[in-house]
């Protein structure tokens, strides 16, 4: 009996034990889990963004003018229009070998991509979005599955051929994912309907915004353009960002999101928006980036941030570049807006005297921010074994003295 009872107290305890371990487990994983990039709540979505469009019934003359600059530009659906490249016979073609070629087609269904090995065709894809200007290139991307890959051949504006596409392989490859980081620079607004962390990302064919347009420096724009309508006699401007009214790190943020060198992304992909600070949604590129290294997806950011220009002012991307205009190779007017704080009056304009005041007023640039080439944008194009670079303006502001000399025996010819 003895025995008994103590095992029965003995199996009591072990209950209890057990019990109370099981709700300590179960209070534990009740407690709110922290939230990474894959669970995050998305607080910017789809339905909170107008399109451009409905920006030009009060903003007309900026919105034309912004439809002509780069960013705009930057992603199209594939058509006649947007594709540089030429696809005349003779011209619409790039050959890796004597017997692997790819050519441009126009075909019944649209823009192809055609793969030929010895003659024989082996396998096509479509020109589904156009990436890119034209400044420097183009590439092409293709719809499968709703999800995107990059086309092997690019448009290369510097040579006006087509070329294999920058970093792949000498060989035709047809399965480069792309991602919604790449997605974030290049569209304004692209929606990932795939699960989190499923490869390749799946995208909702008729829910991105192509380019790089207004509500991507000023926030989504549907609540404002809704307000304005109902209420045209308020000027003031509701439920939209002024990015004149931001303080300069977040100005500066709000261009370094795909100008700022690598960043790792610690919340989805399309959630930071202009007002925020990258800090909060990236982890930042923080290597001082070496002044030799130009790059279209380098750091110019970090360039910027490194001169002294910018260090002993309140310069901005802004204090240079309106973006609402096309001001691509308007050296004068660059070099205008140096004048602003290097001038004459000042006492610390250029001290080269080699050439006149008069000339070195309309071209600052080409001396302290020469045009370098691109380690990233470097091609072969058919029939050539030296590559091509793309030229890509350094945003390190500096004195280059062969850059200078350059210059120098340029205007005294």
């Amino acid at each position: 009996m003895k025995t008994f009872i103590q095992y029965h107290r003995f199996k009591v305890i072990f209950l209890l034990i057990a019990s109370s371990l099981f709700l300590l487990t179960t209070c534990i994983d009740d407690k709110p889990k922290t939230e990474t990039a894959d669970t995050v709540t998305p607080k910017i979505t789809r339905d909170q963004f107008a399109g451009s469009a409905a920006c030009a019934s009060c903003h007309q003359d900026i919105y034309t003018k912004h439809l002509n600059t780069a960013h705009f530009l930057t992603s199209r659906v594939a058509d006649e229009k947007s594709i540089l490249g030429s696809f005349e016979a003779g011209s619409n073609l790039h050959a890796y070998n004597n017997a692997e070629v790819i050519v441009m087609e126009k075909r019944d269904s649209g823009f192809f991509q055609v793969e030929y090995l010895n003659g024989a065709e082996k396998r096509s894809a479509r020109f589904d979005i156009t990436v890119g200007s034209g400044a420097m290139g183009q590439s092409f991307l293709r719809w499968h599955n709703q999800q995107l890959f990059q086309l092997p051949i690019t448009y290369f504006t510097a040579a006006n051929k087509w070329s294999n596409s920058p970093g792949f392989a000498n060989k035709p490859t047809f399965n480069r994912v792309i991602t919604s980081r790449c997605l974030e620079c290049h569209t304004t607004y692209a929606q990932t309907i795939s699960p989190p962390n499923k490869e390749p990302e799946q995208f909702s064919t008729d829910k991105m915004i192509y380019g790089v347009d207004c509500e991507k420096c000023h926030g989504p724009a549907a609540q404002h353009v809704s307000f304005q309508t109902a209420n045209p006699a308020d000027t003031i401007g509701r439920h939209i960002v002024n990015p004149a009214t931001l303080s300069r790190q977040q100005k500066l943020d709000l261009c370094a999101l795909c100008h700022g060198g690598r960043l790792q992304k610690t919340v989805p992909s399309f959630q930071f928006t202009a007002g925020d600070l990258l800090a909060d949604y990236f982890k930042l590129d923080t290597a001082v980036p070496d002044p030799q290294q130009v790059d279209v997806h380098g750091n110019q950011y970090g360039l910027l941030r490194s001169s002294k220009c910018f260090k002993m002012s309140d310069l901005t991307c802004n204090t240079c570049h309106n973006t609402h205009e096309n001001e691509r190779n308007k050296t004068a007017l660059f070099s205008q807006r140096c004048m602003n704080c290097h001038s004459q009056e000042h006492n610390n304009f250029c001290k080269l005297k080699q050439l006149p005041a008069s000339t070195l007023i309309k071209n600052c640039i080409d001396c302290h921010m020469p045009q370098q080439p691109s380690k990233a944008i470097s091609v072969f194009v058919s029939g050539q074994q030296v590559p091509i670079s793309a030229l890509i303006r350094s945003h390190y502001i500096s004195i280059y003295p062969g850059e200078t000399e350059k210059v120098i025996n340029r205007k005294s010819k």
